[in-house]
């Protein structure tokens, strides 16, 4: 047995690594099927990982090799990898060093995955008529997920951040591996049996296409479609797609965008309310000034247009209009009174009585004529001579000369 005093350290242990097994695994070929493909951006590095059925191997291609790809690398693609093993002794962790990549066709599960994307779309359960509308207002979630996993502190953080209102029930599931898929249909058909739950979350955090692959089951898009209550599917990072991302009624790319969009944001609804109120009570007061002031013009109308002063303005001009009638028939009866005085005196001037009762006499022929002129009767001719209280008969004896003078 090697003495203590031999005991190597971490990185010469790992030197020892690099040193032998660097030597012996350059410049081979590998094969296998991509899984968490990332493109570094700024770097323009590839970072993923090669897998059979039983293991992987985590892979690198610096951008001056990858600049000649004549094809874009994908979660899924099966390729043939020339490189090298390398060990970065910073973390111990090997690594297969890529130099050369050639395209060999589409992996097993990413197959699969597409067959049965296809299969599902045909039969309809992606199609939009189907989704269900997420309450805005929820008062209870379900939440399928694992209890010890990432994804639940997330979801509960945001929740309780967004909406600490809204009743939280986690129906613990596995996300992977062997029964991880029954227990999701499980736990949707359990939610299901309950009218308070509004809304489901399932999801997890990111991993290969081979840790999620629970969601990528048939058995759990038929049990999401089947769901009663609206479904969001909350699994993995912004690139990961899963049929369940499909076929649920709403996809978050991450479990805590998943939680913001499941519950409106407390504070936000409170300050909604306050506009809200604010502006109803601004309206109220606009509606109050509005028909006060159309209230005072009103006053002001029926003020100057009160029946008591118009009837009272009519009687006045009644009044006027009486006294001028009375006036006028006074007037009228006078005159006409004056002019029948008038006329009585005229006719009692003519009136032969009252000539007579003066002294005159009148001549009168045989026919009751008077004599208005002497010339009527002849020379020796009788007459009838009436005064007032008798009468006498005359004769015309001659006719006197008319004095002049």
């Amino acid at each position: 047995m090697a003495s203590y005093k031999d005991c190597l350290t971490v990185s010469g242990l790992n030197s020892i690594i690099s040193e032998k097994f660097e030597k012996q695994l350059s410049n081979i070929w590998v094969k296998g099927e991509i899984s968490n493909y990332h493109h570094h951006t700024s770097s323009g590095h590839m970072y993923f990982t090669l897998k059979d059925a039983s293991s992987e191997m985590k892979c690198v291609m610096f951008r001056l090799n990858n600049s000649h790809l004549r094809f874009s690398p994908c979660n899924g693609m099966s390729v043939r990898i020339f490189g090298s093993i390398k060990l970065y002794e910073k973390k111990g962790e090997v690594q297969l060093k890529i130099s050369t990549m050639e395209q060999e066709g589409i992996g097993d599960l990413y197959k699969s995955f597409e067959e049965l994307k296809k299969m599902l779309g045909n039969e309809g359960l992606f199609d939009q008529k189907h989704k269900k509308k997420i309450p805005p207002y929820p008062k209870a979630i379900g939440i399928l997920t694992s209890e010890t996993g990432a994804a639940i502190k997330d979801i509960l953080d945001v929740l309780d951040r967004r909406s600490p209102h809204i009743l939280k029930i986690l129906y613990p599931v596995k996300v992977q591996g062997d029964g991880a898929s029954e227990d999701l249909v499980e736990g949707i058909e359990i939610f299901n049996q309950y009218k308070d739950i509004d809304i489901i979350i399932i999801g997890r955090g990111g991993g290969s296409i081979e840790d999620l692959w629970c969601f990528n089951e048939e058995i759990v898009a038929r049990a999401i479609f089947n769901s009663k209550i609206p479904i969001i599917s909350a699994v993995g990072h912004q690139t990961d797609f899963t049929i369940s991302d499909f076929v649920c009624d709403l996809r978050a790319p991450t479990p805590s965008a998943g939680a913001e969009l499941s519950g409106p944001n407390f504070d936000d609804l409170l300050r909604r309310l306050k506009n809200h109120k604010n502006r109803l009570i601004n309206m109220i007061k606009n509606y109050i000034e509005q028909k006060s002031l159309y209230l005072d013009q009103f006053d002001n109308r029926i003020s100057n247009q009160k029946p008591t002063k118009k009837l009272k303005a009519k009687y006045e001009v009644l009044e006027n209009l009486k006294q001028r009638m009375v006036l006028s028939v006074d007037t009228k009866q006078n005159f006409i009174h004056e002019k029948l005085k008038y006329f009585v005196k005229q006719l009692n001037n003519l009136d032969s009585k009252r000539i007579l009762e003066k002294g005159y006499a009148l001549p009168i022929k045989g026919n009751n004529k008077i004599i208005r002129d002497a010339n009527e009767i002849a020379i020796g001719e009788t007459f009838t001579l009436k005064m007032l209280n008798n009468q006498f008969i005359a004769k015309k004896i001659s006719v006197l000369k008319e004095n002049k003078n």
